[in-house]
C-alpha cells in the first residue's frame, strides 16, 4: 500500500508538473527599453551625478556625497567596474577577512569588496551594453554604502536581507542619484 501511494504520488505529480509546462506563462506587460549602455551614455550619467566629473580614457573620476568613486569601462569586454577605495588591504586580520566573505554573501548585496593593488575596495561590477540605468545608480549607492558601512555593518543597504539601520540611507542616496535621471 504504501509503494502504491508514493507511486501514485509520484504520478500525480509529475502530471502536475506536465500541466504547468504547457501552460506558456503570460507575458510581462511590454516596456520601452532601453538603449545599450555605452561610455557615452555612462559618461552622461555620471556627469548629471557630479558635473564635475574627470574623464581619463574609459575611466571616470567622480564624488558621491564626498565619497570619491571611479568608473572603468571596457567596451570590448563589455564590463563596468564602479569601485570605491576604502583602506590599505595590509593589516586586514583574518577574522576581518572572514567578515568581509559573509558580507559579500548576504548584506553587501549587488556591491562587493574586493582587494586589489594592495587597497580594500567596495566594487560594482556588471557587463556593460545591458546595464540600465537604474541598475547603475543601485549599484552605485549600494557601492557608496559597502564603503560607508565598513567596519560597522558592512550593507549594501537596500531593502533586501532584513531590515538594518542602512536601508533608510540607501532608499535617500538612490533618490538622490535618481533625481534627474531621465537620460
Amino acid at each position: 500500500m504504501k509503494k502504491l501511494l508514493i507511486t501514485l504520488t509520484l504520478v500525480l505529480g509529475a502530471t502536475a508538473l506536465t500541466a504547468q509546462e504547457a501552460t506558456p506563462p503570460s507575458d510581462p506587460p511590454q516596456q520601452a527599453a532601453e538603449p545599450p549602455m555605452t561610455l557615452s551614455r555612462l559618461a552622461q550619467i555620471i556627469l548629471t551625478i557630479d558635473p564635475e566629473a574627470q574623464a581619463h580614457g574609459p575611466a571616470m573620476e567622480f564624488t558621491v556625497q564626498d565619497i570619491p568613486v571611479i568608473v572603468i569601462a571596457d567596451v570590448r569586454a563589455d564590463r563596468m567596474r564602479a569601485m570605491i577605495p576604502i583602506r590599505a588591504a595590509d593589516g586586514l586580520e583574518p577574522e576581518e577577512l572572514m567578515r568581509l566573505m559573509q558580507a559579500n554573501f548576504d548584506s553587501a548585496l549587488d556591491a562587493r569588496y574586493a582587494v586589489a593593488q594592495g587597497r580594500l575596495w567596495g566594487v560594482f561590477i556588471h557587463p556593460l551594453s545591458p546595464l540600465e540605468q537604474d541598475q547603475f545608480l543601485s549599484g552605485l549607492a549600494q557601492t557608496v554604502n559597502v564603503a560607508r558601512t565598513y567596519g560597522q555593518t558592512y550593507s549594501g543597504g537596500a531593502n533586501i536581507f532584513g531590515g538594518g539601520d542602512s536601508n533608510g540611507i540607501y532608499q535617500n542616496l538612490l533618490d538622490t542619484l535618481r533625481q534627474g535621471q531621465e537620460l
